[in-house]
């Protein structure tokens, strides 16, 4: 493969809605060997960030820029303002379309997520292709195989599509995450036999719900959760810290305060088997990483294949409420292949696992999935947006360690590219390109580097901005917080009295970022917001996040 000596393969893999310490080699007691073999003989960064959701870390991750400046600041609904139209605009170029202009093959297996708002009750009036529902066939992939909106069920996904077609499932065994796995080793050993490097984007749906996952799998899990959340929040603390993950002197968080104790629990038998789900889930993602590994050892290419990877959000804490907290159960109740319904809930007593159910794994065990930190997806405090990255390079990195140096999401595109010696333009299709945002950090692989840029975040109205060891960072409608990064990761003690000096021109820094990256304006129509927040919202911490109401009363603004 002569074009691949100069030009490494890249592969970015993205898990969706893992947690901090759902890896093995992050302290979990999930068994994933072959993720943990690419840490443990890779770099395990330790400090690594994203943008707190699905569509606006995936927007990151494709562009170099921050969700909002690529158009997919909330999610895949069109609101209105230049920061909320839910598709990739413009103004962005992806890494795929910038690596073409370098002759790789460009390939995506798995989820999209930004092309707009998908419904799949109603595949004749999807606009797949269209402006404002871009492929990924049309942002620089040759191929594509995957769903195009957040979630489907894994053993029928409903918006399944091949290129620009969709693909119905008769297969009793398919399972997606398996499917997304092999069409990934086909791609390579395409561009293998074509001789041309290639970029993959390998987007798995786990563990993001529905707590989907094959029986042989979750018997592994079953009956080890009994020992209940507290436990396993301990152990996993306990684990990173000897692992050097987390620094010792950073006391866990405590138990969200809506969790009860295990004691208290009367459904020990059905938590078991939701985390259990959720532990197989992962198994199997991590069975899918190790085809990919052994396609790209069996044709030589391991070596120089630079890998990343990482989650897209902290661990999950949505609900599947099932007495009507969220009115939209309705795009999820469809058919399995054998004619039986799906039924959506998590309704006590009824396991998870199977395609005929629809469930979530909960805020208790979400509390694991972060540990040692608080909160979760959504929010931007450490549990929402801290995540675990990987990199693996065997040509380059050839001493395994764990790097505590800042990154962001951004950042992976533009060392994707420095990689591969491409440019990032100025202008692409007749449109003037945004500045990439992101940083390379490739000198870091092999040597020092720091982060020259402040990291900023919105997402729902909850803020933050990190300085070298300072973050401020607030909740919807609350207070700033401010907190020594350095010496209490975990967030336990706010020093915004202490230090308002430092409060004041943090904010006021942030206040600038946000008008001028399209965080503001707030979208231009108020109702079509106040329907997206109570979907969004409804289901989940009620005393957290703003309400509908709040929106359209103008109460919701973010400053």
């Amino acid at each position: 493969m002569d074009n691949a000596k100069n030009k490494p393969n890249i592969i970015i893999i993205l898990a969706d809605d893992l947690g901090y310490s759902d890896l093995g080699c992050y302290g979990s007691e999930i068994k994933t060997p072959n993720i943990d073999s690419l840490g443990n003989n890779g770099i395990k960064f330790s400090e690594f960030y994203n943008q707190a959701r699905c569509s606006p870390s995936r927007a990151s991750l494709m562009t170099g820029l921050t969700g909002h400046q690529a158009g997919i600041g909330q999610l895949s609904g069109d609101l209105g303002a230049p920061g909320y139209r839910g598709f990739l605009n413009n103004e962005c170029v992806t890494v795929a379309e910038v690596l073409k202009q370098e002759n790789y093959d460009t390939y995506i297996s798995g989820k999209w997520h930004l092309g707009g708002s998908w419904d799949p009750r109603e595949k004749e009036k999807w606009l797949a292709g269209t402006e404002n529902h871009p492929l990924p066939t049309q942002r620089g992939f040759d191929e594509f195989y995957g769903i195009m909106d957040a979630a489907s069920n894994f053993f029928r996904p409903e918006s399944l599509m091949e290129g620009d077609k969709f693909i119905d499932i008769d297969d009793p065994d398919y399972y997606f995450t398996d499917a997304m796995s092999d069409k990934a080793c086909s791609m390579i050993n395409k561009s293998i036999d074509k001789d041309n490097p290639f970029f993959l984007y390998l987007s798995y749906t786990a563990p993001h719900w529905p707590l989907h996952a094959k029986q042989e799998d979750i018997a592994k899990y079953e009956g080890k959760y009994l020992k209940g959340w507290d436990y396993f929040r301990t152990t996993r603390h306990e684990e990173m810290k000897g692992l050097g993950i987390v620094d010792s002197k950073w006391d866990i968080s405590p138990r969200d305060s809506d969790v009860k104790n295990w004691e208290d629990n009367k459904f020990h038998d059905w938590e078991d088997s939701k985390m259990a789900a959720y532990a197989a889930m992962i198994d199997s993602m991590d069975q899918g990483i190790g085809r990919v590994i052994n396609c790209l050892k069996n044709s030589d290419q391991l070596d120089n294949t630079l890998i990343f990877f990482m989650s897209d959000n902290g661990g999950c804490a949505e609900l599947m409420r099932e007495d009507g907290d969220w009115s939209n159960t309705s795009q999820w109740e469809t058919n399995t292949i054998n004619g039986k319904s799906v039924r959506v809930g998590n309704i006590p007593n009824l396991r998870p696992g199977p395609g005929t159910t629809f469930q979530s794994y909960e805020i208790p065990w979400t509390n694991v999935s972060n540990s040692p930190f608080r909160l979760f997806k959504r929010w931007i405090h450490e549990g929402g947006i801290s995540a675990p990255l990987i990199v693996h390079w065997p040509s380059v990195i050839k001493e395994s360690r764990i790097e505590s140096e800042q990154l962001h999401i951004m950042d992976i595109p533009a060392t994707a590219i420095h990689a591969a010696n491409a440019k990032y333009p100025d202008e692409y299709n007749g449109n003037k390109i945004k500045q990439i945002e992101g940083e390379s950090f490739l000198d870091l692989l092999v040597n020092r580097w720091s982060r020259e840029k402040p990291m900023y975040w919105e997402h729902e109205g909850n803020q933050g901005i990190r300085k070298g060891e300072w973050k401020l960072v607030k909740e919807y409608d609350q207070d700033w917080e401010l907190y020594n990064l350095s010496e209490d990761r975990t967030e336990l003690n706010d020093l915004s009295s202490k230090e308002k000096k430092r409060v004041e021109e943090m904010a006021i820094e942030w206040e600038e970022w946000a008008k001028i990256s399209n965080v503001l304006p707030w979208p231009v129509n108020p109702n079509v917001l106040a329907k997206r927040l109570e979907g969004d919202h409804a289901h989940i911490h009620q005393h957290r996040g703003p309400t509908a109401g709040q929106i359209a009363d103008g109460k919701g603004k973010f400053l």
